[in-house]
Parts: C-alpha cells; sequence; structure tokens
C-alpha cells in the first residue's frame, strides 16, 4: 500500500535540502531532496502557469500530479484554482518535501485548514498506477467513491547533461500514464484536461511523436503547444496542454515571464499546427544596407514559430527579411521601425537600430583599432557587440572596445552583428 502524507500534517524534519525562491515572496523557503533543486519549477513560472490555466473550462475534481517532485507547481495549481490536489512521487524523501511545500504554500495564504486542504494529499508511490494510488486515497480521505480528477498534470524526470534524449527515457513514460489514468479522467467540454510538461530539448519530430502517443489514446484530443522563457535567449520550459485545458483555435502560446515579479506575462499566441511544420522563418541571404535596420529577436521567442505572428502585431511592414534564424540571436532586417510602445512587447527584442556603417574586418583584438576609428566617425560612445565569438575571445574584443571608446566622447549607442557567412561587420546605432 502507498504511503500517504497529509501536508497539513507532514514536519520538515529529516529534509535537509531548502533554499528560498528568489521569484516568491520574501521569506517563503522551499523543501527539496534527492539533488530536487534543479529540477524545481520557479514559483513565479509555476504561478503564471496555474493563473492561465484558470481561463481554461477544467470539469470537476482534483488536481492531480502523478511525479509531483518538489510539488511546487501542484502547490500553486491547488491555491490558484482552489482545488484539493492529489500528488504521486516515488522518492520517499521527495514525497515528504513535496507535502511540506503544499502546507508551506498554504500557511502562507491563510488556507491550512480550507476545505480544500482536508483532502489534500501526497502519496508515495508509482504514479502509474492510477486504481492503487485512486484506492488509498480514499481510504485516507474517507470518500464514499473514488475522487474526479479534474486535471493531470505531468513532468516526467529526463536524463539530466544531456542535449539529447528519447521519448522512452521519461519516466514515468507518457504512454504507461496514459494507460493508467485513462479511466479516472473527468471529461470536460474539450474530453479530459492534461498538462504535460515536458523537455524543451525536444526535436520537432519528438514533439510530433508525443501528439501520436496521446493520439492513441485520445484521438484528436484538442492541442495548445506552450514555450515558456525567462529570459537569455532560452526556451525554459515546452508544455503541451490537453483536452479542455487547451485553448481552443489556438495551436501555440509563447509567455515571457517579466523580470518583475508580480508583472504580466508577455503572451504570443496563434500559429499552426505542428503538423504543418515547426513554423520557423526561413533565412534570406541578402546584402546589407546603410540605412536599413536591424532587430534582434528573442530566441525563444522563434523556437515557438510564433515570432511572425508576432510581427504582424508590432510592423506593418511586408518586405522583413530573416538574416539569421538559428542560435541566440535571431536577426531580422526591415525598412521601418518596430513598434515597440507596449513595454511587453519591447521585451522580446533584445536589441533593434539603424545600420549607419559597414565594415569588412575580421571581428577580432588586432582589429579593434581600425573598428573604433569606424565608430568615432558615427559619434559612438559606446558599443555592444551581438555577434558570435569563441568565449574566450569575445570578452576580450569587447573589453578592448570598452576601454578605447571610453576615453572618447561619443554619444550615441550602439550595437554589432555579422552579415551571416562573411567578414562584413554591420555596425547599427540604438533606436
Amino acid at each position: 500500500m502507498p504511503e500517504v502524507l497529509n501536508p497539513a500534517n507532514t514536519s520538515n524534519e529529516g529534509l535537509t535540502e531548502s533554499s528560498p525562491d528568489s521569484t516568491a515572496p520574501a521569506g517563503l523557503v522551499f523543501y527539496h531532496a534527492s539533488e530536487g533543486k534543479p529540477l524545481a519549477t520557479p514559483w513565479q513560472v509555476a504561478l503564471i502557469r496555474s493563473q492561465l490555466l484558470s481561463y481554461a473550462s477544467l470539469p470537476e475534481g482534483i488536481i492531480l500530479d502523478c511525479a509531483c517532485g518538489s510539488g511546487i507547481q501542484l502547490a500553486a495549481h491547488a491555491s490558484v484554482l482552489q482545488r484539493p490536489a492529489l500528488g504521486v512521487e516515488l522518492n520517499p524523501n521527495r514525497a515528504q518535501a513535496s507535502a511540506y511545500n503544499l502546507k508551506t504554500i498554504a500557511e502562507q495564504r491563510n488556507e491550512l485548514t480550507s476545505e480544500r486542504m482536508a483532502t489534500t494529499r501526497i502519496l508515495v508511490g508509482d504514479g502509474r498506477d492510477g486504481a492503487g494510488i485512486l484506492s488509498s486515497f480514499q481510504d485516507d480521505v474517507g470518500l464514499a467513491q473514488p475522487p474526479k480528477i479534474a486535471l493531470l498534470h505531468l513532468d516526467p524526470a529526463r536524463p539530466r547533461n544531456s542535449r539529447t534524449h528519447g521519448l522512452e527515457e521519461m519516466a514515468p513514460r507518457l504512454d504507461e500514464v496514459f494507460e493508467g489514468w485513462l479511466p479516472f479522467l473527468e471529461e470536460g467540454r474539450n474530453g479530459p484536461s492534461l498538462l504535460l510538461d515536458l523537455s524543451p530539448r525536444l526535436t520537432h519530430d519528438q514533439r510530433l511523436a508525443v501528439e501520436a502517443l496521446v493520439d492513441l489514446t485520445w484521438p484528436g484530443l484538442l492541442r495548445t503547444w506552450v514555450w515558456t522563457s525567462r529570459g537569455r535567449g532560452r526556451v525554459d520550459r515546452l508544455a503541451l496542454w490537453l483536452g479542455s485545458a487547451a485553448e481552443e483555435a489556438v495551436a501555440r502560446r509563447f509567455v515571457r515571464v517579466p523580470p518583475t515579479l508580480g508583472a504580466e506575462p508577455t503572451i504570443v499566441s496563434g500559429g499552426r499546427r505542428l503538423m504543418h511544420g515547426s513554423g520557423h522563418p526561413i533565412e534570406v541571404n541578402r546584402p546589407p544596407r546603410r540605412g536599413e535596420r536591424i532587430s534582434i529577436l528573442d530566441a525563444a521567442l522563434v523556437e515557438s514559430g510564433l515570432a511572425e505572428d508576432w510581427l504582424k502585431r508590432v510592423s506593418k511592414e511586408e518586405n522583413i527579411a530573416w538574416g539569421v534564424v538559428e542560435g541566440r540571436r535571431p536577426q531580422i532586417h526591415h525598412d521601418h521601425p518596430l513598434r515597440l510602445e507596449d513595454p511587453a512587447d519591447r521585451l522580446l527584442v533584445q536589441a533593434t537600430g539603424r545600420v549607419v556603417a559597414l565594415a569588412r574586418m575580421p571581428l577580432a583584438v588586432a582589429h579593434v583599432d581600425r573598428l573604433v576609428e569606424v565608430l568615432l566617425e558615427h559619434d559612438i560612445g559606446r558599443l555592444t557587440v551581438r555577434a558570435t565569438l569563441p568565449p574566450e575571445v569575445q570578452p576580450k574584443v569587447q573589453g578592448a572596445i570598452d576601454r578605447q571608446l571610453g576615453r572618447r566622447h561619443g554619444r550615441r549607442d550602439a550595437f554589432l552583428v555579422q552579415q551571416p557567412g562573411d567578414e562584413m561587420l554591420l555596425i547599427c546605432v540604438v533606436e
């Protein structure tokens, strides 16, 4: 029989891994176990996800996380949606940490004695065993019949420190979880509700394979793919929202977590179904021109396949050319300024400016003197290198430029990019 933990009665005795969460209210400390901290969802990210879920038409029932880890996402779901929670975790120490974290959030929100907490539990057991888990939960809580499950959240473990992994390396496996919980998921307006938290490293083909697994159990189930980024040019979270948790007529959603706690996230929705392609733009290699504008966009936005949808909102221009699509600095060339009056839109642009000079030379310390001469001709007092250089070279080049410009009195800020496949440097004054 699985061990059942009541968060309201769970202590932190024996738990040794704990840390404050910089994205949570001051003083809030979460416990982890078995090196769980690097895997835990930051509270700000968990809260935004749960708030978005509150707009979905979920059926009646409890919130289930069948591989709940440290329980932070489950705590956010239960608190925002005001539903009882059932978490399952195979590791006993991590299950204890999860239960204690749910208790911590409930105390912080003055909800420890609430009705939802009275039937909230964490079970130590196999997250694939739907029948066994629900039987233990029902007996412990004293229910006359098994509870309805409004949402199944799954964040399976995957190999760490690996740039790629196969779907079969997830634990628990998606198909086994689907089989174990299929009879117990409540049907909403668009079928059962699931939220699959997946590795952002999955390739496009692997994402299609996930959809194929879903279709084997629930053919044609509504789906919305969600890319979440905290900045730094990368996707932090990739999730597939299914059934009644998905947003109708929205195949993809990009969520940019704001740098300021409490601020609203930037959301871009739209796109095409995954079966129609990745949605990535096509690179166009065209000669650079003085006077044109260059913008470097959020790489995670481009990865989501929604960059062109967003550009339609901030630019009426039809002649946007993609110079770079892959990597950390996707680059577009355009004739008119982007309309970035909304601060939320500005978060999706690393830099934007007008090309004032072209300089054909290697980007190296030995050529900084020549480069600075060009910069001074255009009254540039500060330049940020936004070109790809070896990690050991980039700070040396940037430092040499900073030192030389620091002794001058230029008034304009600028950035530098490199023409793809060429030594041509494009110097852009910031707008």
